[in-house]
């Protein structure tokens, strides 16, 4: 998986967005009804992750944003979503964590 960490705020800021997708959906583009989703390469292709490193990291997570199977199923795995949070955009899972 392919995770990004993107920072906000001035100048980095402590809030943080961390994007995750599987390495296969990098540039595509998911249509459905009226919806059009572009998995961005500048938006989530950063490092290559394991699903552990994945984990660790979703765990400490304010923000997030996954898309794909594995990126979702990590982010289940962390207990920061859950099955009922999860869009299916074109067969392709998405979800998206903010903290309170």
């Amino acid at each position: 998986m392919y995770v990004k960490i993107h920072s906000s705020g001035a100048q980095g800021g402590n809030r943080q967005v961390i994007a995750v997708c599987d390495e296969d959906l990098i540039g595509k583009v998911l249509k459905e009804k009226h919806i059009e989703f572009k998995v961005s390469e500048s938006f989530y292709e950063g490092e290559k992750k394991t699903e552990d490193e994945v984990i660790t990291l979703l765990k400490g997570a304010t923000n997030v944003n996954l898309v794909g199977k594995q990126a979702v199923a990590a982010g289940i795995k962390a207990g920061i979503i859950s099955e009922e949070n999860v869009t299916v955009i074109e067969g392709v899972p998405h979800a998206q964590a903010y903290a309170a």
